[in-house]
């Protein structure tokens, strides 16, 4: 294999990779026999600089044949030009054996431990650019390496940059050491959430908890927070749970029909029932604090915020509630139609109604800012973060708003039927549709970024759904419970397949939080009894 040509001469004498090896053909054969020694430092220089003492040589034991040294002294006498010529030419003449020891003479040369050479945090300023997988590796390199990739504050960056915001050591366990060395909290929080996510994934598979208790009633409403479960049923009764022993640790009842919303803070739950009222409950000790009287209809959905809630009912009326007193505060009437959705962060409301309308008010002054017209057909479901409100319909389409001037901002068209099911994070919109699709969105842009379909997607309406920073959970009438890729939309594993599924079988509503996953399945035709599935993706770091 031929390389050279009458043009590349110039160029290769600019080539400092070029000058290295004519180094290297040098230092190879310098203890074969004497030599003149260069002005120039040659690579053998460099070489026995390096290893502080006489090199070993990674060739075996021969005599040298006699021309050996006229030619080294042809060599050393030719321009830098004709050097890189003649090296050109020697290396197309060797076999690949001869190029490997070359390599394996070369390379190590050039191989400099920079970091070591750096001040401490220059060095953790270059590892900083490593991704965590890399960073790891890069703590198996030396003792030294290991220190400076154990820094916690280095790894309190990678941490915060994947939403973990607490080291390990300082929520469960104590400084981690070993003898000589110690273990960044931060550290063991980032490799434990990993695991947890493995675990998502399709880590080892645990049995989940079953939680029974409402006959074979419909679970209407869940909620789930730290370790407690709350189930609400048109049983008339709640339920408390405790997340891990799987005990109904309390029955909250004194409702009179069937209760259809709820919200929970801490140890205080708050239902709404189709008989019209709502009640606040002390999830500790089972009792009724209030029952809060002024609806004349179902009190259909609700939003908590500190110690106000405020509840939407078929009515056509929405209420503020004070929580710790039971008094009404404020009545908000202008909706001709059942109130279906409602939304509340502590200044404004907004609710979404079967009138087809969305309207945001000011509750203090009881007074509608905004009248939000556009959707053709029942309202559903409805996100608002302070900026931006969406809202979901029965006429197959989501529109995303301004809060401050009620402009329509954007149109979100693809789904086929009613959503029933919303969550916004920043500018990220899931949607979950009758269609049996999720859509995730960004509603900046107004684009679809990814459909979740395909051969594994749902097989009828989704029910609910939940999303974090990497999945997205989704629950449907085909009895299934599936996760799914943010990023990619791709589909990643049933995490809950009812056998009853298709028959029946269905999984009304889901709750999760980073280690846990709580559903609500049943049925309506007595294919599936109603229960509370608990599933544990958490992990023991030892």
């Amino acid at each position: 294999m031929k390389r050279k040509s009458e043009n590349s001469l110039d160029s290769r004498s600019q080539s400092p990779g070029k000058k290295r090896c004519k180094s290297v053909e040098r230092s190879r054969h310098r203890m074969l026999g004497p030599c003149v020694a260069s002005p120039t430092a040659t690579f053998g220089d460099l070489r026995n600089a390096k290893a502080g003492q006489a090199r070993c040589r990674h060739v075996a034991p021969i005599n040298p044949p006699p021309e050996l040294q006229d030619w080294l002294r042809i060599f050393k006498h030719w321009s830098g030009p004709e050097k890189l010529l003649a090296l050109d030419e020697l290396i197309d003449r060797c076999e690949p054996p001869q190029i490997k020891h070359m390599m394996q003479v070369i390379e190590p040369q050039f191989q400099r431990d920079f970091i070591s050479l750096l001040p401490k945090e220059l060095a953790l300023y270059v590892l900083s650019f490593l991704e965590p997988r890399d960073l790891l590796r890069a703590a198996q390199t030396c003792r030294y390496w290991r220190i400076l990739a154990e820094d916690n504050l280095l790894w309190r960056e990678k941490c915060r940059d994947v939403g973990i915001e607490e080291p390990l050591g300082l929520r469960r366990h104590q400084p981690f050491f070993s003898p000589g060395f110690r273990y960044s909290p931060w550290k063991l929080a980032f490799l434990r959430q990993h695991r947890i996510d493995m675990n998502w994934r399709g880590g080892e598979a645990r049995p989940p908890k079953v939680l029974k208790g409402h006959d074979d009633h419909v679970i209407t409403c869940l909620q789930f927070c730290g370790n407690r479960i709350v189930s609400g049923s048109d049983d008339n009764t709640l339920k408390v749970w405790s997340a891990i022993t799987g005990e109904c640790v309390q029955t909250l009842v004194g409702h009179t029909g069937g209760v259809w919303s709820s919200q929970m803070r801490d140890n205080v739950v708050i239902s709404g029932s189709t008989d019209r009222t709502l009640k606040v409950w002390n999830a500790d000790t089972g009792v009724c604090v209030h029952t809060l009287y002024g609806h004349t209809s179902t009190v259909r959905c609700m939003h908590l915020h500190g110690t106000r809630v405020v509840s939407g009912s078929r009515d056509a009326t929405l209420r503020l509630w004070d929580i710790e007193t039971g008094q009404c505060l404020h009545v908000l009437m202008g909706h001709v139609a059942a109130v279906r959705c409602v939304q509340y962060d502590g200044h404004k409301v907004v609710s979404g109604a079967y009138d087809y309308t969305v309207k945001v008010w000011d509750p203090e002054t009881e007074s509608c800012i905004h009248t939000l017209q556009g959707h053709t057909n029942r309202v559903y479901s409805l996100q608002f973060d302070g900026t931006h409100i969406v809202s979901g319909s029965l006429d197959t389409s989501i529109r995303v708003w301004d809060a401050e001037s009620g402009s329509c901002l954007h149109t979100l068209m693809g789904h086929q039927s009613l959503t029933s099911g919303m969550e916004l994070r920043d500018n990220i919109l899931v949607s979950g549709n009758a269609d049996s699709t999720v859509k995730i969105w960004d509603i900046k842009s107004g684009q679809c970024l990814q459909t979740l379909q395909g051969p594994s997607k749902h097989q009828s309406a989704v029910t609910c759904l939940q999303f974090s920073s990497k999945f997205v959970v989704t629950s449907s009438d085909d009895g299934t419970v599936k996760l799914w890729d943010l990023k990619t939309g791709e589909f990643v594993r049933n995490l809950v397949a009812l056998e009853s599924g298709g028959s029946g079988g269905v999984v009304w509503r889901i709750r999760a939080s980073n280690t846990t996953l709580v559903c609500a399945v049943g049925s309506r035709n007595g294919t599936e009894e109603t229960k509370l599935l608990v599933l544990d993706f958490d992990v023991d770091l030892k």
